[in-house]
């Protein structure tokens, strides 16, 4: 069992690594959260007096001890623990010289400004290369660094659709209620936060055995064409865009999901043999014998005779009595839970996918853990997501060595 309770001993993966976060919203932040929690020090740099744009994108705000409301967004909060907060104006000629400072002593570099944006700060990568050779150093945008469309501004929710994942999301088109729809997060750019941590430990593990930095280009659109992953090589094969079919399968029925009495599951049957175990739960046995519904293809040939007839069916129990009946007899199922239900599952429980920092406004910050179980060196959650400029005078003294007269100057100039 691994043992992430904060007397464990501290082995940190990433506890040699220091990652400059140049990011804001959620793929860049999404990625330095990742690797904050795998023990990097993470350092982010924000707007003097605004920071990250997410910090007031709310309500929800985490509350304080007494139960009112802070001015920390829960947005903010879902991609930022770990994290060591200076506040900087990159515009400013002594905020450029402070990020070249700060760039010797880390090894990382990440940022999510438009195309070519960070080169007239002289802060792109070929000039800060100059001030360490070995430094890796990833930008995150819409449409990457060429192409007809580098220059655009690239949102999630416009990639979603442009990429493709919109038509394959959403209810059958000629269903009520049919149509594209987007998921339910912002899922291309948490898969590019995903790719870009991948590929931001692979530069760092060739820059270990080489001594050699480099330049990560990732895309929103790129992610989001790649995550397709069967359904385009399902078109690259036949040359036929597959459809949406919305919570149903187009090769499989039953394979979706029910209105019970009181809720809904889903039910993910595989083979004949679980069919009739699912319509003798349901006490409709005859439904097996009927020989339009006795084999696979049969049933995707009627299944608009079919799911009715399963829909009223499951209308006539609970949930939860679908889900142990179905369970007894060896049918996959499962529920579909609200958020209040996911957190008391005694999975989730059980996985430790629930945590609870104590935060600097008084009270405690309730997250979500890291996914990622490692035996030898598990995520650490050492610090809760920091308030605005709260690491500021820490850092420019401890890193850089400025003195308290210094760091008055830069705040009297507006810098920090």
């Amino acid at each position: 069992m691994i043992n992430t309770s904060p007397n464990a001993p501290i082995k940190k993966a990433l506890g040699h690594i220091r990652v400059l976060d140049l990011t804001r919203i959620l793929a860049g932040p999404w990625c330095a959260q990742n690797l904050a929690d795998l023990g990097a020090d993470v350092i982010k740099i924000e707007r003097p007096g605004a920071g990250d744009d997410t910090r007031s994108w709310g309500p929800p705000y985490l509350r304080d001890a007494d139960g009112s409301d802070t001015t920390e967004a829960a947005y903010y909060l879902a991609a930022n623990r770990g994290k060591r907060s200076v506040t900087l104006d990159i515009a400013s000629p002594e905020g450029q010289a402070i990020v070249r400072d700060l760039v010797r002593h880390c090894d990382v570099v990440l940022e999510n400004y438009k195309v070519g944006q960070l080169k007239k700060y002289g802060l792109d990568y070929e000039s800060l290369r100059q001030i360490k050779p070995d430094l890796v150093y990833c930008s995150i945008t819409g449409f990457g660094q060429d192409g007809p469309y580098a220059q655009r501004a690239g949102y999630d929710f416009i990639i979603q659709g442009m990429g493709g994942f919109m038509s394959i999301t959403g209810e059958r088109d000629d269903l009520p209620g049919g149509g594209p729809q987007k998921a339910g997060v912002a899922i291309s750019d948490l898969m590019t936060g995903m790719y870009s941590t991948v590929a931001v430990m692979a530069a760092l593990m060739h820059r270990d055995r080489t001594g050699e930095g480099q330049y990560i280009d990732m895309a929103l659109l790129d992610v989001q064409v790649a995550m397709l992953a069967n359904m385009n090589t399902n078109y690259l094969a036949s040359d036929n865009p597959p459809k949406r079919w919305g919570n149903a399968h187009p090769n499989i029925v039953p394979y979706q999901t029910f209105a019970t009495s009181d809720g809904h599951i889903i039910v993910a049957v595989g083979n004949d043999g679980q069919y009739r175990k699912f319509i003798a739960a349901g006490g409709r046995p005859e439904l097996g014998d009927d020989a339009r519904f006795a084999t696979n293809p049969m049933r995707v040939r009627h299944r608009d005779i079919l799911i009715p007839m399963l829909a009223d069916m499951v209308k006539t129990k609970t949930k939860q009595e679908w889900i142990d009946l179905l369970e007894a007899h060896g049918v996959p199922c499962g529920p579909i839970n609200n958020l209040d239900e996911v957190f008391v599952n005694p999975q989730v429980e059980a996985r430790g996918m629930r945590i609870d920092l104590p935060h600097p406004s008084g009270g405690k910050v309730k997250l979500v853990g890291s996914p990622m179980k490692l035996s030898g060196t598990p995520p650490r959650y050492d610090m809760p997501p920091p308030l605005l400029g709260q690491h500021t005078e820490e850092v420019l003294r401890d890193l850089l060595g400025q003195s308290d007269e210094q760091i008055a100057a830069l705040k009297g100039k507006g810098v920090v």
